[in-house]
């Protein structure tokens, strides 16, 4: 990985050296509606003259339309490619604004500001960059890596409890696929008394481990969609049921139960470490209602998934907490029994 990553309350002092030693043309800044009240006036002092962009909160708006007001304004602001986006948000404003950049006058420069525990332990790390199709999770986009990531754990202070569980997901991934000891230590302590700076940094260890070995996931980086193939189905499926969304680390607590189960159906894991994955997750996410109609529209949605080979779905499953095998091949069948043994939890 190319990119600098700076962690810590005094994240944000390392950013205005960066601005002026690359000494770019001009400054603009993507901020949602939440993001410009509550995490702007923090980052503003650290800022040379900018551009604020704005645009609507939420994966809803992580669309082409959005993407076309984004270009449209920094058409407007006159930037270059010599010129820098800063993206100040979660995941859906650092994959938009991320793949914005990319592409913008074939790619101008950006970092990533992420202000949501998701995207901190997660989405701002890795260069991937993207937006939804169609209903479908992340369909276009490209790798592009941040000139730099500028994680700051104070950001955590202005999130409801259900956006920290969300992102909470996240890590709990990257114990189970690579971090069986924190796993096992972490179950006990829960999300009430977690040590958000150490969880991060623990978490971002493990996913840039992976990401410098595997940068575009040709291989080894596939063991970071563990829970994401079921889970993005029904993210996907849900995000089309007005009243029904999920929040994207919502969405990957059900595919990693699912897929924990798909595990043990393949003899991949032992009946005791399904419990306990079972056990741990369901203590922290809320049970999400499926209808038989659902199950069965959701594990459709499945054969669309980015990591597939012509029609067969391509999974990650765990040999074992903390080891996780890649290019597993399941079956539509196996996620509809999934998910219907999701639902008898």
């Amino acid at each position: 990985m190319t990119e600098t990553i700076h962690i810590g309350n005094d994240a944000l002092q390392q950013l205005p050296e960066l601005l002026k030693n690359r000494a770019f043309s001009k400054v603009a800044v993507l901020v949602d509606e939440n993001t410009l009240h509550h995490c702007y006036p923090s980052l503003k002092p650290y800022l040379p003259e900018h551009d604020l962009i704005q645009v609507q909160s939420g994966e809803e708006h992580k669309t082409l339309q959005t993407c076309e007001y984004i270009w449209q304004r920094m058409t407007e602001l006159h930037l270059d490619r010599w010129a820098v986006l800063v993206n100040l948000g979660g995941g859906v404003i650092g994959d938009m604004g991320g793949f914005c950049a990319a592409v913008f006058k074939r790619g101008i420069y950006f970092v990533q500001v992420p202000t949501t525990l998701l995207a901190q332990v997660d989405a701002s790390v890795g260069g991937k960059t993207g937006i939804d199709f169609h209903g479908l999770k992340n369909h276009i986009g490209v790798y592009q890596e941040p000139q730099a990531v500028f994680i700051n754990p104070a950001f955590l202070q202005t999130l409801p409890q259900r956006e920290l569980k969300s992102g909470y997901a996240e890590i709990i991934k990257h114990w189970l696929i690579a971090d069986k000891e924190a796993f096992l230590e972490q179950r006990h302590v829960g999300l009430v008394a977690a040590d958000w700076d150490s969880l991060i940094r623990q978490s971002v260890s493990i996913k840039s481990r992976v990401v410098e070995q595997d940068p575009l996931e040709g291989g080894l980086r596939k063991i970071l969609n563990f829970g994401h193939t079921v889970g993005h189905a029904v993210e996907s499926y849900l995000l089309e049921q007005p009243g029904r969304e999920l929040l994207h680390g919502e969405a990957v607590a059900v595919g990693m139960l699912c897929e924990a189960w798909i595990s043990r159906k393949h003899e991949l894991l032992s009946p005791e470490e399904l419990d306990k994955i079972e056990t741990f997750l369901v203590s922290v996410y809320e049970k999400v209602s499926l209808s038989e109609q659902d199950i069965q529209q959701m594990a459709q949605l499945a054969l669309q998934d980015k990591k597939n080979t012509r029609s067969t779905i391509n999974c990650t499953l765990l040999e074992g907490i903390g080891n996780a095998v890649y290019d597993q091949p399941i079956t539509v069948q196996e996620i509809v029994e999934s998910l219907r043994y999701y639902t008898l939890l």
